[in-house]
């Protein structure tokens, strides 16, 4: 048992309201106590008799402490990487002059099929680490780049034994086999998305949280997304969708007939989107280094004002953005997207929590999990200043990380 008192936090952000001059009592992996210092009491039942008998007392200096960060959208199981290809791009090349010089989701499955096991690991390992590092406690991963059965649920199986090692963040793995058709079934795209469809229980048996489909244009339609969707939800995975990153393929009508979990990317959102997201409670999940990469902006602002449930994502990916801080996230959303700083912290804490259905996190109070940052500044506003604002400390169920 271990017992640890937060205290002096000049400003603290729970996820519903700010606190100044507070203080947090941890027992063990979870929050026992939270609210202003000078209400803390003397004793916890269940968890210190005295309250000059914790464990651990640490000063955090008048700083500000949020919970910890939640990346909703992220690609991180992949080898190599597509550097000539971003260069490429921002010179003006098409798609199909990318394709044509090697590019494209295709070399990445290339080479991460082409790489063994423990390097692909090391990769991964790293990438995870930094988000840990950088305030994000909770990290959505999806797999993507095998393309194959065996392949698929290795990468399943990767992703939840990494979350079990030191220095590593929570992870809600995300079974993302139809990202893509692979080369093997080109010109059978229906064959892949029975094969597909199939191994969604080998997935979910791996310990796969969630399936997801890429719809959209060179990717999937609506109605074989609607095929390994109802796969994935009758074998217990909570059904996501890529929709709307290129143009509007009936992703976010086939989102609110399902009851996705999350509808993500948007950048092609109409008002009918927006308002079908609304009407059914389908909660968006907008990236803003993606949106800027492909120069659309999904209408954020429009969401709020109509009750969409929104949370952020980095999109890390190998072809578009590599992006692993969350406080990096939440300085673009403001700027690009013109949410507030309260919105963006919210969406990258509790609007995380909500689409990922994890309430145990995303928001610092008695019971839920004792991840939990300091910053390097006094108030939350020093996101929307910053673009990367530092941690000085994260804490992972109440142990700290660095």
């Amino acid at each position: 048992m271990t017992v640890r008192l937060l205290t002096n936090i000049g400003r603290l952000w729970t996820g519903h309201d700010v606190c100044s001059n507070a203080a947090i009592l941890v027992h063990n992996d979870r929050i026992a106590w939270v609210g202003r210092a000078a209400d803390l009491p003397q004793s916890v039942p269940g968890v210190v008799d005295d309250i000059v008998d914790v464990d651990h007392v640490e000063n955090l200096g008048g700083a500000l402490v949020t919970p910890g960060l939640i990346d909703a959208h992220t690609h991180p199981v992949y080898a190599g990487n597509r550097y000539a290809e971003m260069a490429m791009r921002s010179g003006g090349s098409s798609a199909s002059a990318i394709a044509a010089a090697g590019g494209g989701i295709g070399s990445t499955v290339t080479v991460t099929r082409g790489t063994d096991p423990w390097t692909l690991c090391n990769g991964v390992r790293e990438r995870l680490r930094e988000w840990l590092l950088s305030g994000t406690t909770t990290v959505e991963a999806k797999t993507g780049y095998h393309l194959t059965r065996d392949g698929e649920l290795a990468d399943v199986r990767l992703l939840r034994e990494l979350e079990k090692e030191p220095m590593m963040p929570r992870v809600h793995v995300t079974f993302l086999a139809a990202h893509v058709v692979p080369p093997e079934y080109f010109g059978r795209q229906r064959d892949y998305v029975e094969a597909v469809a199939s191994w969604c229980a080998d997935a979910a048996g791996a310990g796969a949280d969630s399936v997801d489909v890429y719809c959209d244009d060179g990717h999937f339609t609506a109605e074989e997304a609607r095929w390994v969707l109802a796969s994935g939800r009758n074998v217990g995975l909570l059904p996501r969708i890529h929709a709307g990153a290129y143009n509007r393929r009936g992703a976010v009508q086939l989102a609110a007939e399902m009851g996705c979990a999350s509808a993500d990317l948007l950048h092609h959102a109409s008002d009918e989107d927006v308002a079908l997201m609304a009407r059914y409670g389908v909660p968006a999940v907008v990236c803003p280094g993606a949106a800027l990469q492909v120069g659309h902006l999904p209408p954020v602002r429009r969401m709020l004002a109509q009750g969409v449930p929104v949370a952020l994502g980095s999109d890390h990916n190998p072809g578009h953005c590599g992006i692993t801080s969350m406080s990096l996230v939440i300085s673009l959303a403001v700027a690009a997207f013109g949410m507030s700083v309260g919105d963006a912290l919210r969406a990258a804490t509790l609007g995380g929590a909500q689409v990922l259905g994890a309430p145990d996190r995303g928001i610092l109070a008695p019971g839920r999990l004792a991840d939990i940052v300091q910053w390097d500044a006094d108030h939350e506003g020093a996101f929307a200043w910053s673009f990367g604002l530092k941690p000085r400390r994260v804490w992972r169920g109440g142990v700290p990380v660095q």
